[in-house]
């Protein structure tokens, strides 16, 4: 909304009483007399005055009117925006302190400003919010706080506004069009003009930019960005997830074209400036469904009886330079978002499913890492260089599963004897201090129109294991090439995946809560025997029916991990240097390191700290995105899943505990649903939040984070991607 910016802010920021005086003739609505009175005292901060005198002062003549005048400043008084001097007269409440910061705006009115300088989070009331829009740059005037309440501010200036746009169903009638949405920072629909329509049909998905609300409005107005379709139409609701989320939907015509006209021949000059592993064994080992293959492993002996692995990773960075369309667009989306039955890419398709891919028989350029290992798994050399490849096999994970559990197949040697070295590396990691977290993933079989016919469940075995290591040992060392820098010289910026330890007191609640499953958990002592407790509670807990809930919970007692110049080490990998290398048809970041690797390599200085941790931010920023729109999508599914089967009664187990209700895990098909707290009606119950759970008030009955539960389809909402569930009797 950049371009609204200044129009919205001249709006809102005019003499608000102008609009809110009224002749004594007409009555003045209570919400308007609030504004009027709030501007009046905030004008005249050091002024003190009564109800008579600012009903005068905003022109208020009726006794009635008069009467509310007097209940709004003992209401304003108790809210802290007034305070009352003496009996009955009152002063604006202020301790002249502006500060800046973000708006986080909440469809349940819980608005809230965050200053720019750290602190708590504090409370705008609505009619303070001068509609503020979520991640809005505001200028705040904070209230002096009340003893026994919590602290206020009320926005005065709108500095920045956010570019977002709100995704929801058109509602069109004879006279007016809104845009109805479920979007959790904005409780009003979005008034569009009838003739800015653009092909909009009633109940049509559609994307919307606010341009402006006026400030007696109740509604924002908005114009439409895209119609998606109709909808309950998979493509339709799938784009409207990543627009949700601020993600793009479709690639420019501008890039793909100038990815079409890249030229797909590998030249000999080519192939004389790399290592040409041409005729060695290598494969890919991928999921079934993939197109995009990032990386490829190669296996030879050498002379003195030791392994050759090699860790072939597409060379993205030879076709894409730095400031081209194709790397400008790149670095906006940062990453390929995996939705349920979509990949959207990072790259145009021609790059990402043909030109880089690694696919079978076909030349490549890659860039590689190349280990002599001996056979306790032990790295004896390495070095990172330019090759060109050809892969002898695609295999998908079940084909190279297979072989290792039947010892049959094709090129069963090369990967037999790779996985038995994966074997040895990550038993060396999980003593080193890695943490075990191995969880499955929760899939769906999609039919031709999108909908889900059934669910399954993705576990990792020994393939994704063998590929898994070999990409971590890749994306080490590179690492350790540029991060361990020799006495004397100094460090040179870099790409680093890090991972900070967890906060003691999330581990410590953890802990608490586990205790009552009969685990325990080492919360102190040094990071090995932390890490070892952890490895030994998963370990303990697998195949028990609390097994999701404690691998969920303990993810959630973990920090994010995040891409930074700032190189704190892996706690989660237990590795003090870590890197993605591996994967840059699909992340941004492994295209930086690509291309750092090449400028350190020539010996090149070292590029600006501050420009780096830019796209270190944005990257980190875009993949939390993506991961919420992936989760997005599969609760849309699930809820698709079940909307057919209203009325039947499942098993589960509690897996959330909130002040609105239950969060219930189902177990045959781990589709998760709401019991309201409003459905709870046998009880007052009260939320507690240090121990997961409710208590009902009168009769002391407990519903506890991870009790199992018996409960009942009852409503399956899409737009709110939202299951209900009541308790069976």
């Amino acid at each position: 909304m950049g371009n609204n910016k200044s129009s919205r802010k001249n709006k809102q920021g005019k003499n608000r009483q102008a609009k809110n005086k009224t002749s004594g003739s007409k009555r003045m609505k209570k919400e308007l007399m609030v504004q009027a009175i709030i501007e009046l005292f905030r004008k005249e901060p050091k002024s003190l005055y009564n109800y008579k005198q600012v009903s005068k002062l905003i022109e208020i003549e009726e006794h009635a009117q008069k009467l509310q005048v007097f209940e709004i400043l003992y209401a304003l008084a108790d809210d802290g925006i007034l305070a009352e001097q003496d009996s009955g007269r009152f002063r604006y409440n202020s301790l002249g302190t502006i500060a800046v910061g973000i708006f986080q705006r909440r469809s349940n009115g819980n608005n809230a400003f965050i200053p720019e300088d750290g602190g708590e989070s504090i409370r705008v009331a609505e009619r303070n919010s001068m509609h503020a829009m979520d991640g809005d740059r505001v200028k705040v005037q904070l209230f002096a706080r009340r003893k026994g309440t919590e602290p206020q501010a009320e926005v005065i200036e709108i500095l920045e506004s956010k570019d977002r746009v709100y995704v929801g169903a058109l509602h069109i009638s004879h006279d007016y069009a809104f845009l109805v949405t479920e979007d959790k920072t904005l409780a009003n629909d979005i008034f569009i003009p009838k003739g800015t329509l653009k092909g909009g049909k009633n109940g049509d998905k559609a994307v919307v930019r606010i341009t402006e609300w006026p400030e007696n409005a109740k509604n924002p107005i908005g114009e439409i960005i895209d119609i998606l379709g109709t909808t309950g139409d998979n493509n339709a609701e799938m784009h409207a997830i990543l627009a949700e989320f601020g993600l793009p939907y479709k690639y420019p015509e501008k890039v793909e074209q100038a990815a079409d006209k890249i030229s797909e021949s590998i030249t000999e000059k080519d192939i004389a400036e790399r290592e040409d592993f041409r005729h060695v064994t290598t494969f890919t080992i991928d999921p079934i469904d993939a197109k995009d293959f990032d990386d490829a492993l190669s296996l030879r002996k050498t002379g003195n009886e030791n392994w050759e692995v090699g860790v072939h990773i597409a060379d993205v960075t030879h076709y894409v330079k730095p400031g081209d369309i194709i790397d400008e667009e790149a670095i906006k989306r940062a990453t390929s978002v995996y939705l349920v039955d979509r990949t959207i890419p990072m790259l145009p398709e021609r790059l990402s499913n043909k030109l880089c891919s690694l696919r079978q028989d076909e030349e490549k350029l890659c860039y590689s890492v190349i280990f002599e290992l001996n056979e306790k798994a032990e790295i004896l050399a390495s070095r990172i260089v330019r090759t060109a490849i050809c892969s002898n096999r695609r295999f998908t994970y079940e084909e190279a599963q297979e072989i290792i559990e039947t010892g049959e197949g094709d090129f069963k040697e090369e990967v037999l004897k790779l996985n038995e070295l994966a074997k040895i590396l990550r038993k060396k990691r999980f003593a080193d201090g890695a943490i075990d977290f191995d969880r499955y993933e929760v899939k769906f079989e999609i039919d031709d129109k999108g909908k889900p016919v059934s669910v399954y469940f993705k576990e990792s075995k020994e393939a994704n294991h063998l590929i898994e290591e070999f990409m971590l040992l890749a994306n080490r060392n590179v690492a350790e090439t540029i991060g361990k820098t020799p006495r004397g010289k100094s460090k040179k910026t870099f790409v680093y995946r890090i991972h900070e330890q967890p906060d003691p007191d999330k581990i410590q609640n953890f802990a608490e809560f586990i205790g009552r499953f009969g685990y325990k958990l080492k919360t102190t002592g040094s990071k090995g025997e932390m890490t070892k407790s952890i490895n030994s509670l998963l370990d303990k807990a697998k195949g028990k029916p609390e097994q999701n809930l404690i691998e969920t919970l303990a993810v959630r007692s973990m920090q994010k991990a995040i891409y930074s110049t700032n190189n704190i080490g892996h706690y989660g990998l237990a590795f003090p240097f870590y890197t993605h290398f591996t994967s840059p048809i699909r992340r941004y970041p492994d295209m930086l390191v690509h291309r750092l690797l090449e400028r350190y390599t020539k010996g090149d200085k070292s590029v600006s700290r501050e420009e780096y941790e830019d796209y270190c931010d944005h990257c980190s920023s875009m993949e939390q995105l993506a991961a919420n729109a992936e989760r997005a999508s599969v609760k849309y599914k699930q809820v698709e899943f079940m909307s057919d089967k209203i009325g039947l009664v499942y098993d589960g187990v509690i897996s959330g505990v909130t002040e609105w209700g239950l969060y219930v895990e189902l177990n045959k098909n781990k589709c998760e649903g709401l019991v309201p707290m409003r459905d709870l009606d046998d009880d007052f119950y009260e939320f507690d939040e240090k121990n997961y759970c409710l208590m009902g008030k009168r009769y002391k009955h407990i519903y506890r984070l991870g009790d199992p539960l018996t409960v009942k389809i009852a409503r399956a909402n899409l737009q709110r991607k939202q299951l209900d569930f009541v308790l069976a009797e």
